[in-house]
């Protein structure tokens, strides 16, 4: 009988309270309240935070019953909910920025909604906060979409960002760079849009960085038009410019690619007809050297050596 009446008792009570009632969703906002009902008078019976996943019970045509990991139920409004789909969608978009380097570090300069792709009318990850610390990745032009009031084509520009535990998609004029320190007097007068560090040099037992940085002059159309690298004078205490290269079509990312003992750093580049090839470059000692060139964006490969250089034929001794 005591068997009977726990098996009864799992059964009938303990199992249908805690079965899977629906799909997952989670909280898009800091912080919401939950409700007792969807109607005009209702009463808050809890507060669900930003990432929170909830089980979906019933849906209405802007509401949602809810549970939470903690049993409450409760009714929150739709726009404030992410659903499974894209909640897995943009954690394997920031899976996918887990082995690239940032091109640069900056903040947001208020109140910014992260989407999963670079449009306004993209799916939402979650909504960022003023003056929350990002990391930059990839920058793309998308053209608006345009009403009667707005016939020509109007472009915006759009940063793939990491910002703690979000990677995603926002509009580049809510994003705000914050150049390092050491190189804020070499961004004066100029569009500084990205930085990484090639190798760091002992100073006296201190590691110092030396820099490769990437400005933007003129055309809005790529990433870069610029380059500089600065290398550290110890005897001085400060960086010198050790080669500036211009008039370059380049795009994020920018990556460094140790071989050997030397630091090589590549370029993606875009030459007069539209064809995208990599520039690859070696740091020896504080010398920037081109290595040479290879095709496309995506391989990993060295530059062919040079052609060896025959000697001149030997000139016949005068008598």
């Amino acid at each position: 009988m005591l068997i009977a009446g726990g098996a009864a008792y799992y059964l009938l009570f303990y199992k249908p309270a805690h079965k899977s009632l629906g799909e997952p969703a989670y909280v898009l906002p800091e912080s919401v309240e939950l409700v007792d009902t969807p109607a005009e008078v209702r009463i808050v019976v809890g507060t669900v935070r930003r990432g929170e996943r909830l089980e979906v019970i019933q849906r209405t045509r802007n509401w949602a019953e809810i549970r939470t990991a903690q049993r409450v139920r409760g009714w929150i409004e739709l726009k404030n909910l992410l659903d499974s789909a894209t909640y897995q969608a943009g954690e394997r978009l920031l899976d996918s920025l887990a082995d690239l380097s940032p091109q640069a570090e900056g903040h947001t300069n208020g109140v910014v909604n992260l989407r999963l792709e670079p449009a306004r009318d993209a799916a939402q990850l979650t909504q960022l906060p003023a003056n929350d610390k990002l990391q930059v990745f990839a920058r793309r032009l998308v053209e608006r979409p345009t009403t009667n009031d707005e016939p020509a084509k109007i472009r915006d520009a759009w940063y793939l960002i990491r910002a703690e535990s979000h990677a995603g998609w926002i509009l580049g004029k809510f994003v705000a760079l914050d150049v390092p320190e050491a190189l804020a007097r070499y961004a004066q007068g100029t569009n500084m849009v990205a930085w990484t560090v090639i190798k760091t040099v002992n100073d006296d037992g201190k590691q110092v960085p030396e820099y490769l940085v990437a400005d933007r002059m003129g055309s809005q159309d790529v990433d870069f038009t610029h380059i500089r690298v600065f290398t550290w004078w110890p005897k001085h205490q400060e960086y010198v410019t050790a080669y500036v290269e211009s008039s370059l079509n380049g795009y994020f990312p920018i990556r460094v690619t140790p071989q050997g003992g030397t630091p090589y750093f590549r370029l993606r580049l875009k030459d007069d007809d539209g064809q995208e090839f990599q520039k690859v470059y070696g740091l020896f000692d504080t010398l920037t050297r081109v290595v040479g060139t290879v095709p496309g964006w995506e391989s990993d490969a060295m530059p062919p050596p040079p052609e060896p250089r025959h000697p001149a034929s030997l000139r016949r001794r005068r008598r």
